[in-house]
């Protein structure tokens, strides 16, 4: 098959339930969006193509750049936000010119941190209430897919969840790394994560292909069903003129006298 393929990337960070771009600083506090094509997506998010695996590992390196760390007494280089790395292959078939469309989200979370085993204080110690808030509302999320009881889940309770929506419960195949700590101090961290990994194992997606049809494929579509409704339009009126022979009424639509295409 004749098939082309173009890949982009993009990265962001959320920080203090903020979106900044990794590859432009200067773009700060942006907005999440929704729309039918394109799904749940950060309105002029930084884009950039790519040809090769090297070019993915530069863009990375540029974006770990950006991040905002600071030093708590856990970690001298603890991660102060959410990391999210987006990588969208698009393929053409050339010869028929249907097109797929994949997404890979790779998610860096900050840890849940116990603010009095951090010694923070000041702005860290906002930073890392914002870590925990995001934090708790994923678990509030996988625990509403996964009870089998919840008719709401709370993906817009934070940016986060929001992001990875489809991810969650969603079109998307999904693997989760959790990583503990062996040491006795922070067994009840280690235990918090492993129950945290368990539910989220629970959570049961079924993905599909991102396939875009063709104009030819559509109106195939548009003719199969212009069939459809010929028949039933027949039937319709083998069933008016039965009722009009026993007298009885037949009622007007407001649609009575278009045709097909027009409806």
């Amino acid at each position: 098959e004749n098939i082309e393929f173009t890949v982009k990337v993009s990265m962001m960070e959320i920080y203090m339930e903020k979106i900044c771009d990794l590859l432009d600083p200067t773009k700060v506090n942006m907005q999440v969006k929704a729309d039918k094509s394109k799904g749940v997506y950060v309105a002029d998010l930084t884009e950039r193509y790519i040809g090769s695996d090297l070019d993915v590992y530069d863009i990375m390196r540029i974006g770990n750049d950006n991040r905002k760390v600071a030093s708590t007494a856990m970690n001298d280089q603890s991660s102060r936000s959410h990391s999210i790395f987006v990588m969208t292959v698009h393929q053409t078939n050339l010869d028929d010119q249907t097109c797929k469309t994949g997404v890979l989200y790779l998610v860096d979370l900050a840890g849940s941190e116990k603010v009095g085993k951090t010694g923070t204080s000041g702005h860290t110690l906002d930073e890392a209430k914002g870590i925990n808030k995001s934090l708790s509302t994923l678990g509030k999320v996988i625990n509403s897919l996964t009870d089998g009881k919840s008719k709401h889940v709370p993906y817009r309770e934070s940016k986060l969840t929001r992001i990875l929506s489809e991810s969650l419960g969603g079109n998307a195949r999904t693997a989760l790394v959790i990583t503990c700590s062996p040491s006795v101090y922070n067994d009840m961290e280690t235990i918090s994560t492993l129950r945290f990994g368990t539910a989220a194992r629970n959570i049961k997606n079924k993905p599909k292909i991102n396939k875009e049809l063709t104009v030819a494929e559509m109106k195939k579509l548009l003719d199969k069903s212009e069939k459809i409704i010929q028949v039933k339009t027949y039937r319709i009126e083998v069933l008016e003129k039965c009722i009009k022979s026993t007298g009885g009424d037949v009622p007007v639509d407001e649609y009575s006298g278009l045709s097909l295409r027009q409806k």
